[in-house]
């Protein structure tokens, strides 16, 4: 970390703990892989590393929590024909200890997987893909341009011992349309089948796409996909067309490359698209200005906006980014639409304006008792950092993760429960206290960290460093930097007292 984010770092959580109602942040968990990096953490609501998993292979950052306490992770396969923004290949299971409980490659010189994963409540998997398309090809369906495509496509994998098989994919390009020559295929009026993509529609040029040839060859950057059991249908986000689409997932992969079939009875056909109408030539106000990302559906248990689409707006909130909330139009397994209008709701439904802004990859979450978690990706000086702000956006947790994208689960989640012994607990030979407001950091760290603090600038009266095993491995007073350097890799809980406060944090040395 350098010193200018240092600073701004220190700034940050100095007026973090300004806010009254820092200690309200809701207790539970948030779970992140940095991209092109192979430990997977999952911290607590006091940023301390409650669990973390040592990989052999870096991730893409895409990664779940499963039932079983087991992770599934997007991983950077060394054999990548193709390459681009977020480039996975490969998808893992892996359990407590890190070791591989299933894997699958998904991987060659005609398509890859990217971007990020769904883990399904069956246990499947949703992966985001690209697939080539050759010049010659789009031409005869209409294409007016001279370049090649790498178009967006899903498969479902379920899990078969140490693999995985395809039991369902859908292709964007069965679902096209073309005004441009009425002697090929998909001709027709783009207005009046917004259920079809435009094959010649007019996309961003930002972003990375395969090869580095941004939107050239990456024709949508498709970035975000989430899943409703009760709809049984796969809400994703497009970078390159600042839109949210929702496919129905009920069809078999024939009907998804049809018009017809599954429970909206429209095949493979979009069944609801917002953020940005021009895209289907219909007038209206482009709600999603450029990039989003991370398009999930809110938990519908009884929490604020359950059921609705969520949204990262890269630039929503006057060029700065937003979490976006839509209470879209559902009918059933359709949505409502009034032909030649643009689907509905016209804006948001719920806004958080975030406190920093992210050009790229970044997501979001909404608890159950109405915080909003938010993880950006190039905040505060280009490291990435994730906070949650409760529903008067007072800020009440931040963490220096260095991740573009971070998962939050609550403490009664089946996968937390089966981890941790203790969910939401300190350790037996904590007692709890008067609770100091104070934070370390780098965490995790090779062994030397700096803390930030309610305490006088002299430092804490007294700093007490135990192991996992509750033994004391060192002691300080009336310092704000540890060096714990000697100490071997590991978890330890650092324990600071001042006059009648005291608090602990659980830290990791990782060399």
């Amino acid at each position: 970390m350098t010193t200018k984010t240092h600073v701004i770092f220190l700034s940050a959580l100095l007026s973090m703990l300004a806010f009254q109602g820092f200690s309200q942040a809701f207790d539970g968990y948030a779970l992140y892989n940095p991209a092109g990096q192979n430990t997977a953490y999952l911290i607590d609501s006091e940023g301390d590393i409650a669990y973390s998993w040592s990989c052999s292979i870096a991730a893409n950052y895409a990664m779940a929590l499963a039932p079983s306490g087991n992770i599934v992770r997007g991983a950077e396969y060394s054999g990548n024909q193709i390459n681009g923004a977020a480039v996975g290949g490969m998808v893992q299971e892996l359990d407590a200890n890190g070791d591989v409980v299933w894997e699958y490659i998904y991987s060659n010189s005609q398509h890859v997987s990217h971007h990020d994963l769904c883990l399904m409540p069956n246990g499947n998997v949703l992966l985001i893909a690209w697939e080539y398309i050759d010049n010659d090809d789009l031409v005869e369906i209409g294409y007016d341009d001279d370049d090649n495509k790498y178009a967006t496509h899903f498969i479902e994998l379920q899990p078969n011992g140490s693999s995985a098989d395809i039991v369902w994919e859908w292709h964007i390009k069965d679902h096209l349309i073309q005004d441009v020559d009425s002697e090929l295929p998909n001709y027709g009026v783009i207005s009046e089948h917004p259920e079809l993509m435009n094959i010649n529609v007019e996309v961003s040029t930002s972003g990375g796409g395969p090869g580095g040839g941004g939107a050239a060859n990456d024709w949508f950057h498709c970035n975000g996909i989430d899943y409703n059991e009760a709809l049984d249908q796969i809400v994703f986000s497009s970078r390159f067309l600042s839109e949210v689409l929702i496919i129905d997932h009920s069809t078999t992969t024939e009907e998804a490359a049809s018009h017809s079939g599954g429970n909206s009875g429209m095949g493979g056909d979009f069944i609801y698209r917002w953020g940005h109408p021009e895209n289907y030539d219909t007038a209206g106000d482009q709600i999603l200005t450029a990039a989003c990302h991370d398009a999930r559906w809110i938990i519908d248990d009884g929490r604020p906006n359950g059921g609705f689409i969520q949204i990262f707006n890269n630039s929503g909130n006057n060029g700065a980014s937003a979490i976006d909330a839509i209470d879209a139009p559902v009918n059933g397994y359709n949505y409502d639409l009034t032909p030649g209008q643009q689907y509905e709701p016209a804006s948001y439904s719920w806004r958080h304006n975030c406190i920093a802004s992210a050009s790229g990859q970044s997501s979001s979450d909404r608890m159950s008792n109405g915080n909003v978690f938010v993880n950006l990706a190039g905040g505060m000086g280009g490291a990435g950092y994730m906070y949650e702000a409760d529903e008067d956006d007072n800020v009440v947790f931040q963490y220096n993760a260095g991740t573009h994208k971070a998962f939050r689960y609550e403490c009664d989640h089946p996968g937390i429960q089966a981890l941790l012994e203790n969910p939401c607990d300190t350790p037996d030979f904590i007692e709890e206290n008067n609770e100091l407001v104070f934070t370390i950091f780098p965490n995790p760290s090779e062994g030397l960290f700096q803390m930030i603090g309610e305490f006088s600038q002299n430092g804490p009266d007294q700093i007490l460093v135990h192991d996992t095993f509750g033994r004391l491995v060192a002691s300080f007073r009336n310092v704000q930097e540890l060096d714990l350097s000697s100490q071997a890799n590991g978890i330890y809980y650092v324990t600071v007292s001042f006059e009648d406060k005291q608090n602990t944090r659980m830290i990791s040395i990782a060399k």
